[in-house]
């Protein structure tokens, strides 16, 4: 089983400097309290692989942790263009380390730095006797509007019964996912939004494992904020 974490984007929507994965949260950069949760000893990954861009050059400039073993950390240069292409890249790359196509791997957002290791573990546990795999995910709450064309105004709302909002991990066999996404990324780029809206398109359903409301993605500005608070709350309960 592996786990694998893209982390070759810019986070132009969190107004920061440098690239969000790299802001510092809590004492730390956001990127290493995700890899801190996914390399926990509970968890029995053979390799966290983080895909960074190829010109990346601050991951190896930050300081690890003194908590974190990085034992089963790995790190691949082979950042594509979009998520779905870095993925998929990590997936050639965890092939040629020696992963076999029936592996199982989790891929998870590395701007969801407020992941715990028990809702890994229930993801884990959930999708293992499942054929297809699975992700974690929330029923939506809120009141869905769909807007008019002009992008301003309410044009009607829509019944949310049956809708939930997408998180990671997202576990899939390693295989089937890399075959997904290379057929997705060659007929409809833009529709592969997650790993399993790729894997939706070869017909499959994959699996609904309800999440948290604190697996929230750090994306705008007052993310941070929350995330901060949430973080250093819990470094205060250990």
């Amino acid at each position: 089983m592996y786990a694998l974490i893209p982390c070759a984007g810019h986070g132009s929507r969190a107004g920061t400097a440098q690239p969000k994965q790299y802001q510092p949260l809590a004492g730390q950069a956001l990127v290493w309290h995700t890899l801190a949760a996914l390399l926990d000893a509970r968890l029995s990954f053979d390799r966290v692989l983080l895909v960074l861009s190829p010109d990346d050059t601050l991951f190896a400039s930050l300081p690890v942790p003194p908590h974190v073993s990085t034992e089963r950390l790995a790190v691949g240069q082979v950042g594509g263009a979009s998520r779905a292409e870095s993925v998929r890249n990590g997936l050639q790359a965890l092939l040629e380390q020696g992963a076999q196509s029936k592996d199982w791997v989790l891929v998870h957002d590395a701007a969801r730095c407020l992941i715990t290791p028990e809702q890994v573990r229930q993801l884990i546990d959930a999708c293992l006797p499942d054929t297809v795999g699975g992700l974690l995910a929330l029923p939506v709450a809120d009141t869905l509007k769909e807007t008019a064309p002009d992008g301003k105004r309410v044009a009607t709302t829509l019944p949310r019964t049956g809708k939930w909002l997408a998180q990671t991990p997202q576990m899939f066999r390693v295989g089937s996912l890399l075959q997904a996404l290379e057929s997705g990324l060659q007929a409809a780029p833009d529709a592969i939004t997650d790993e399993a809206s790729a894997i939706e398109r070869q017909g499959h359903a994959p699996l609904l494992v309800p999440g948290s409301a604190w697996n929230f993605k750090v994306t705008y500005p007052e993310d941070f904020a929350l995330a901060d608070m949430v973080l250093r709350t819990r470094q205060g309960h250990h």
